[in-house]
């Protein structure tokens, strides 16, 4: 009797030793999968920072062409991951890689039109990679955030950019957007539950529409003799009115 009881209890837990390698296993593949997707990401969003008055159409149509390619083989890979498993439970895993493609996309989104890309437009665009049969990965609304509060900061970069290229308009509109955005957000968080992530990226995001507000004021301010400094490294110039806070 004892040596049936020992013997189930064996198997038992070779099942359980089974169950949490296997786990630890598609983690790991989670994980190398948000990886590549933060690697390639970063790329769409550098690619984006080449905008300037002349290129527009150009830099954009390679971007937006990276973009897909992120989509459909890097993203696609971490849903046929996560496809038929509780993929809440690996958020953690995948959470890096998810905010920088979240915000690459609604990066792409407002230089081509102005608008913010929404979640169910960015959830939508994620159907096509999922088995019908099983449910379907979808971003959630925390990712989905703290990935804007990122955008915000490139952004302030990019803004900084068309006011060193002349382009004050844009850059004022890049500012209505950061300012509307930040405003709007400020009522959201504290109302979150898992908002101690969020609550770190919007002060860094204050900082970035502090520097937009700053280098727009000051150009209106002392008109174009602010715009050389732009490219510069000197802190000490007063245009940008805060320190550098990376995020």
């Amino acid at each position: 009797m004892a040596t049936e009881t020992e013997t189930s209890l064996k198997d038992a837990f070779g099942k359980y030793a089974d169950f949490l390698n296997n786990l630890n296993e598609k983690r790991e593949r989670i994980v190398k999968a948000s990886r590549d997707i933060t690697i390639n990401s970063k790329k769409v969003i550098f690619q984006v920072h080449r905008i300037n008055k002349y290129n527009k159409d150009e830099v954009l149509e390679k971007a937006e062409k990276d973009l897909s390619a992120v989509t459909n083989q890097y993203v696609s890979r971490l849903v046929k991951e996560l496809q038929g498993c509780d993929f809440w439970k690996l958020r953690r895993a995948y959470s890096p890689g998810v905010q920088e493609y979240v915000e690459a996309a609604t990066l792409c989104k407002f230089c081509k039109s102005g608008t913010l890309l929404n979640l169910d437009e960015m959830n939508a665009t994620l159907l096509p990679l999922s088995d019908p049969s099983e449910e379907p990965l979808q971003i959630n609304i925390l990712d989905y955030l703290l990935g804007l509060a990122d955008l915000t900061g490139e952004l302030m970069r990019l803004a900084i950019g068309r006011i060193s290229d002349g382009e004050i308009e844009y850059a004022e509109k890049i500012c209505k957007f950061v300012r509307e955005l930040h405003r709007e957000l400020t009522l959201v968080v504290p109302l979150m539950d898992d908002s101690h992530d969020m609550k770190t990226k919007m002060e860094v995001m204050l900082q970035s529409v502090m520097k937009i507000e700053n280098a727009c004021f000051s150009v209106h301010v002392r008109g174009s003799e602010y715009i050389p400094m732009l490219g510069s490294s000197d802190q000490s110039y007063p245009l940008m009115g805060v320190p550098n806070i990376d995020p």
